[in-house]
């Protein structure tokens, strides 16, 4: 009986890159190295488009050499959240660009929250989805913020109080609040300044009339001044917490990579990497 030859096809993994509107990442999963990621800031050039950062990257990165044909862009967008009884796919493009002016040349994609009930529209450059799709055969596309509401949401349920969060990232304030399994409000915020930060923060703790001396306000990322803004915060709150991330995900090998932003973090510890 002739013997039957088994091939195996080890397929890799998905490279993500992280894009926001001044920077651009690649990473990987790697268990070879310490950390199990490759992760790799792109040098941006000052002055030419992200699409244009990126085709350039395609030429010289090395990483972007070794034949990836799936991948993963988590873009930093404005968000428009859709409740999932009122979404109607035909509709969105146009609810989209009503809401958020000067997004005429970018693409609009929707991905389903399941777990809080619906629909999250955001955009990507024309320009730069082209050349990503010029690249890959299989690409999945998530806003920057997908992650972190689904590791905020989780975190939501502990304890006896209701909570507020505050996402900071690439000189921008997130605000995030939930009601059980959906969001209870959600809102983008320009930062210059660590009162910036404080004077938004209160301003929705006091619009959802949360209780100073009882519910919690707890903030996460690149934040600006970080003890300053602390010290301001509890001048008005009982309870404000930074969440660390190492501590968070019981200093897994990933969060020890200190230059990794939170959304990426939370991404691939999601992916149980």
């Amino acid at each position: 009986m002739p013997e039957t030859e088994l091939h195996h096809t080890v397929r890799k993994p998905r490279l993500t890159f992280r894009i926001s509107h001044d920077s651009l990442s690649l990473s990987v999963a790697d268990p070879t190295l310490e950390s199990q990621l490759h992760y790799e800031p792109y040098p941006v050039k000052n002055g030419i488009s992200i699409a244009a950062n990126l085709r350039e990257a395609f030429k010289d990165n090395d990483l972007l050499q070794t034949g990836y044909d799936r991948a993963m862009v988590i873009i930093d967008t404005l968000n428009l959240l859709i409740p999932t009884e009122e979404f109607k796919k035909d509709e969105v493009e146009a609810l989209y660009h009503y809401t958020f002016t000067g997004h005429e040349n970018d693409v609009i994609l929707t991905n389903v929250l399941p777990y809080l009930n619906c629909v999250v529209a955001f955009s990507i450059n024309k320009d730069l989805k082209l050349v990503i799709d010029d690249h890959f055969s299989d690409i999945r596309f998530q806003p920057i913020m997908q992650s972190i509401w689904d590791h905020l949401h989780e975190a939501s349920f502990t304890g006896m109080f209701k909570k507020l969060y505050g996402y900071f990232h690439d000189k921008k304030l997130e605000i995030i609040g939930y009601d059980k399994n959906r969001f209870k409000f959600y809102n983008t915020y320009q930062i210059k300044h660590f009162k910036d930060a404080a004077y938004f923060l209160l301003y929705v703790w006091n619009q959802l009339e949360l209780d100073s001396q009882r519910d919690e306000l707890h903030i996460v990322g690149d934040i600006p001044d970080r003890e300053a803004l602390t010290k301001e915060l509890k001048r008005f709150l009982c309870k404000v917490y930074y969440l660390n991330p190492s501590a968070i995900y019981n200093r897994a090998p990933i969060a020890q990579i200190k230059e990794l932003p939170f959304d990426l973090l939370a991404y691939y510890i999601d992916k149980r990497i």
